[in-house]
């Protein structure tokens, strides 16, 4: 837990290569996002080792610190105060404090073991209980890191490149989407119950501004995203939710205020930015300042209109139907099939295709009915993580690892049980996959027999998502859910316990009469990443 944020950011900075190292700073639900000048500048060991520090994380041009929900704004704030103090200082005076930082955290690592829920500078006790140096939580860290290395190469391809810029415009949106979320729930509980009629008007209203003009945001952030003028994309972008777009007819039919809703937004904005540079290109500078915003509305605009609108609704209408019916028809399957290849999805980065289907099925409907089973895979993460924690009761710096782990788990922040005890061992990553599978099939299931499951904003998952489901009444919804949580967590565990770990992987590694190693007893678990 971080007490002090200024004081976290102060031992991140030097670590990451200091200000003069870092070109940019943003942040999601729980990471600290940073674009570095030179990677080799950034002292990763050290960083794991900052209290409060849940791991690292580095997916293409950005380099990431877990910090987990709530606290990664306030480190944030502090991280970028500094920053601005830092540009103000000489280079010889950032590389002595820089030196002088690097030094201070030197002694600071043990002190900040116990905190590090990746991979803590957790030292073995000198007793004949502790594991070989290949299985404790620092060798587990380590088959972590390569993997993920290999990981990120594999991840270098101009699919998952768009996939990433796509994630980079919704992300600034979910803390919005959270916030709307949450006020809608109260609305809708106060209705339900028919309590302060004259305040659930407003609260309505409130939660629903957002959604109206959201493909406003999303036309700013992918004009911003993709190098044009972030105003003329959020410009492009309005004409999807003005009203008098119902005045407008496209292929014989009339428009619809919303039509294509984010879909329609996102590509109005990325032509408006192709129609944008093509013009900065080739006018002249005084003609530019007036012709080039010009003709970006312009031509973007209709195209929007007599084409991208009717064409994006088209989709967003084909994938909310198509949602409905997979988990009406299909559910407890469907269920199946997606809580059991989210957490691959998520290594391969693939799952960021899902952040605009998420966001056009809340746009349609309220709520996105495959966020919740989705969540299901970090349920059988957790209970994979406890049966390693039970297996292992020999291994101190392990088990030290999955108790700092687990309350950030269990809030859906599955980075550090996943890069730090699961996907190192290689057979409780795919043990985990299967309890997520199951609770995703019991959530499928209830949707199959009428009772559905949505949530009204993405980001939150595991417990943190709560207070955003939707769908029946909440008590029986949110009893579905906590179900689906429950049994995630049982099969992950059980499926782990039996099947996840090596024979004698749970007697002691010693004699504890003649404190001879027995590695018989306990072979080393193999890192395996699944396919």
């Amino acid at each position: 837990m971080i007490k002090d944020p200024h004081a976290t950011a102060a031992a991140l900075l030097p670590l990451v290569g200091g200000p003069a190292n870092v070109t940019s700073v943003a942040h999601c639900m729980t990471r600290l996002r940073l674009g570095l000048a030179d990677r080799s500048r950034v002292d990763d060991e050290a960083l794991r080792a900052v209290p409060g520090v849940l791991g690292v994380v580095e997916d293409g041009a950005s380099y990431q610190v877990v910090l987990g929900p709530g606290v990664v704004g306030r480190v944030t704030a502090a991280f970028e105060t500094l920053l601005a103090a830092g540009g103000t200082r000489t280079a010889d005076d950032r590389a002595d404090g820089d030196e002088r930082n690097g030094d201070g955290e030197a002694g600071g690592k043990t002190a900040g073991a116990d905190d590090a829920s990746v991979t803590p500078a957790v030292t073995p006790a000198a007793d004949t209980t502790v594991a070989p140096a290949a299985d404790t939580a620092d060798a587990l860290a380590r088959r972590g890191a390569e993997l993920k290395a290999r990981q990120k190469a594999r991840n270098a391809t101009p699919l998952k490149t768009v996939l990433r810029r796509v994630a980079d415009i919704f992300v600034p949106l979910i803390p919005a989407l959270i916030g709307c979320g949450i006020v809608a729930g109260i609305a809708g509980l106060l209705t339900n119950l028919r309590w302060l009629p004259g305040l659930t008007p407003a609260l309505t209203a409130l939660s629903s501004a957002f959604m109206a003009l959201i493909a406003v945001f999303v036309g700013h952030n992918t004009a911003r995203e993709f190098g044009g003028t972030p105003v003329l994309g959020g410009a492009v972008a309005a004409v999807v939710v003005y009203p008098g777009v119902a005045k407008v007819t496209a292929f014989g039919t009339a428009l619809a205020p919303g039509q294509g809703g984010v879909l329609g937004a996102l590509a109005a904005a990325v032509l408006g930015t192709y129609v944008e540079k093509w013009c900065r290109a080739r006018l002249p500078g005084t003609l530019d300042v007036l012709l080039t915003p010009t003709l970006t509305v312009l031509v973007s605009g209709l195209l929007t209109l007599y084409v991208l609108m009717y064409a994006a609704g088209e989709v967003a209408t084909a994938i909310g139907t198509a949602a409905d019916w997979l988990l009406t028809t299909t559910g407890a399957l469907a269920g199946l099939i997606l809580g059991g290849l989210f957490l691959p999805l998520v290594m391969l980065g693939l799952h960021q295709a899902l952040i605009p289907i998420h966001t056009t099925l809340i746009e349609q409907q309220g709520h996105t009915v495959l966020l919740p089973v989705l969540a299901m895979a970090g349920a059988g993460q957790v209970g994979a993580a406890a049966a390693v924690y039970v297996r292992l009761r020999h291994d101190t710096s392990l088990r030290t690892t999955i108790r700092s782990a687990l309350p950030a788990g269990l809030l859906g922040v599955g980075e550090p049980l996943i890069y730090g005890v699961s996907l190192p061992l290689g057979r409780p990553f795919l043990t985990a996959c299967v309890g997520g599978a199951a609770g995703g099939a019991f959530v499928g299931l209830f949707a199959m027999l009428g009772t559905e499951v949505g949530a009204t904003a993405i980001g939150p998952s595991g417990w943190a998502l709560f207070p955003l489901l939707a769908g029946g009444g909440w008590a029986v919804t949110a009893g579905v859910y906590g179900g689906g949580l429950l049994t995630g967590y049982a099969v992950g565990f059980l499926a782990t316990y039996f099947f996840g770990l090596p024979d004698g992987a749970g007697r002691p590694v010693c004699d504890p009469e003649k404190h001879e190693p027995r590695p018989a007893d306990r072979p080393g678990p193999r890192p395996a990443s699944p396919r």
